[in-house]
């Protein structure tokens, strides 16, 4: 059975029609934008966006742009206290459930 090739762009459109029915569309966003190339010289933008600064002032400047009370880790945010008598228990999305 010989089968005459297709155009790029009638396969492309197949296959991302498939892609939106089986995983959704932010699953197939999240996939496509794997091989999407980025653009621009991050080497050149990176040593002209930090020019002269230490590591200690990069450090710096993100402990001073976060959310003050946001936790810094994950494992702090699992720690969270609950009212006394409570037990903190996981719900089916892993958050914390007081009960």
């Amino acid at each position: 059975m010989i089968r005459e090739a297709r155009p790029l762009a009638q396969i492309t459109a197949e296959a991302m029609r498939i892609l939106y029915r089986e995983i959704g569309i932010v699953d197939t966003l999240r996939f496509i934008n794997q091989y999407t190339a980025g653009y621009g010289d991050y080497t050149a933008q990176r040593e002209e966006l930090f020019a002269g600064m230490t590591l200690d002032n990069i450090v710096s400047e993100i402990n001073v742009s976060r959310k003050p009370g946001r936790p810094r880790y994950r494992k702090e945010a699992e720690h969270k206290k609950t009212a006394p008598g409570k037990v903190a228990r996981k719900t089916r999305t892993g958050r914390q459930k007081s009960t």
